[in-house]
């Protein structure tokens, strides 16, 4: 098995400590280690170093190159620009069907937390192993424990069988998204589990969907690969990526799909999407908030608060995030984290980009 780990996004709903130069996996957001060096050292228990994988983007190079993640150099793949999952995954398959023509691939973002670490390694094996023997694409479920709206979701055949005494499920569909009336239908169904954006399949059954589904993006992972350890692999891949189009693993391949599966995720899991699912794993004091740094709160509830150096005093809120950091102080309410991204693209039409570096 070899593990990758996709590490290109901004995090831009982590603004102000999320930047262009400092994006969302290189902090350390609930303990002392970043979120990119909390999964590589997740995968540890999974797969061998030297078969764990990194894909980013060329501009966060600098960044990376920073870090002491004790994984060979030559794993960092670097991608030109952002195209999405389906080529970014498609783009560390291609370099390690070369390198093993039988790989299985656990494809995972930087950017979650998990515990039950005994547990979630299990369920990763379960889906190793059903995916060798089926030639199928498999996801994991993580089993709903309200009906969020954050999340897409994924409907399951309910006749599952077990594999290493974790359920493995054909998938009926996926679905976006959802309003909370949804959500609460699909909680109630039994039948409707988080999309957690972890995939376990072999390479060579990846690129063949790629090649049935998407031709225009595998046509271009081919000649990509072909170039890999060639003088020419660096301008080929900047080509061929100004070409393909940016699409998701979600959308391109898994809802056309036909050998597509899932595995129950019962182990603790939350994608940190906001400051809001920050605030709710958090430590807090007897009047509900999550304090990081120099803050001083007088009649405060329900908040959190964090400051890089600098005093923060809040008087008389209840429910708000105020994150204070270099030369930015966002306030919002708790309920509007999801909205920063649309604070950040504001101060980029107003060409205040200073602030975003």
């Amino acid at each position: 098995m070899y593990g990758v780990i996709m590490a290109g996004g901004s995090g831009t709903r982590f603004w102000p400590r999320s930047r262009e130069t400092r994006a969302k996996q290189f902090l350390s957001i609930l303990g002392e280690n970043s979120l990119i060096e909390d999964t590589v050292e997740r995968f540890r228990f999974i797969v061998q170093k030297e078969d764990t994988y990194i894909i980013t983007k060329r501009s966060q190079e600098q960044a990376f190159r920073r870090l002491n993640l004790d994984i060979p150099r030559e794993n960092i793949l670097f991608e030109p620009m952002g195209k999405d999952t389906a080529p970014c995954i498609g783009l560390a398959a291609v370099h390690i069907q070369q390198r093993d023509p039988h790989g299985i691939l656990v494809v995972s973002p930087a950017d979650h937390t998990i515990k039950n670490d005994g547990l979630f390694q299990n369920t990763i094996l379960a889906a190793a192993e059903l995916a060798e023997r089926e030639n199928g694409m498999v996801t994991i479920g993580i089993v709903p424990d309200r009906p969020a709206t954050g999340y897409g979701y994924i409907q399951i055949d309910p006749s599952c069988s077990p594999t290493r005494n974790v359920d493995t499920c054909r998938i009926k569909t996926f679905a976006e998204k959802p309003d909370l009336a949804t959500a609460k239908s699909f909680l109630e169904s039994g039948d409707f589990f988080w999309n957690s954006g972890i995939f376990i399949f072999q390479a060579s059954v990846y690129l063949r969907q790629l090649e049935e589904y998407l031709p225009e993006i595998y046509d271009g992972l081919m000649e990509i690969q072909s170039r890999i350890g060639r003088s020419d692999y660096e301008e080929t891949l900047q080509r061929i990526y100004q070409q393909i189009r940016g699409i998701s693993i979600d959308f391109g391949v898994m809802e056309k799909a036909k050998n597509v599966y899932m595995v129950k995720g019962a182990f603790q899991w939350n994608d940190l999407g906001s400051w809001e699912q920050v605030f709710k794993l958090s430590q807090k004091d007897q009047n509900g908030n999550a304090v990081q740094g120099e803050a001083v709160l007088m009649d405060t509830k329900n908040s959190y608060v964090r400051s890089e150096k600098n005093l923060v005093a809040v008087l008389g809120l209840e429910g708000v995030v105020v994150v204070q950091e270099d030369d930015v102080t966002l306030v919002c309410r708790m309920d509007r984290t999801e909205d920063v991204k649309k604070m950040v693209d504001k101060l980029r039409n107003k060409k205040l980009t200073r602030y975003l570096e």
